[in-house]
């Protein structure tokens, strides 16, 4: 499945430097029909339109390589507001914006924590909490997103 999802990514990298957008993420999931998922990004934002002019340049190529085998559906979105964080450099993009994240283990006696993104060093995440500065190491992440702040 791996090796499906790099030849995926490299079909959907040429389509989206061709529309200035960013792939944020590619799922495959399902058995029989697939659901192919790619989130798109771009820094001021994805539109409606921008994800379906994606989807059919990408869909015209995909018809052409044809990567799966058997019936699959495509879906192209964006990350939302509260966009899932998955690397290290999302951290460092959304420094300063509120995170909830779950960790594998627990740092000080907690595994859910929300705070303040203050910076990533050496693949730790510092975030600030109502109460202090917390290191959450990142191969300690389960998961992360940002919070939606009104």
């Amino acid at each position: 499945m791996e090796e499906i999802k790099q030849k995926l990514f490299i079909l959907a990298k040429k389509i989206a430097d061709q529309h200035s957008v960013d792939i944020f993420d590619i799922e495959i999931l399902g058995k029989g029909k697939m659901l192919l998922r790619i989130m798109i990004d771009k820094p001021e934002g994805v539109t409606l339109d921008d994800c379906e002019q994606f989807s059919r340049s990408l869909s015209a190529l995909l018809d052409i390589e044809d990567p799966f085998e058997g019936p699959y559906t495509l879906e192209v979105s964006s990350p939302g507001l509260d966009r899932p964080l998955k690397k290290p450099e999302d951290f460092e993009n959304n420094t300063g914006k509120l995170a909830r994240i779950v960790t594998s283990e627990k740092i000080n006696n907690q595994s859910f924590f929300i705070g303040r993104i203050l910076k990533v060093q050496n693949n730790i995440i510092v975030i600030l909490t109502k109460e202090k500065e917390i290191k959450i190491p990142f191969d300690k992440i389960k998961k992360a997103n940002l919070e939606i702040e009104i």
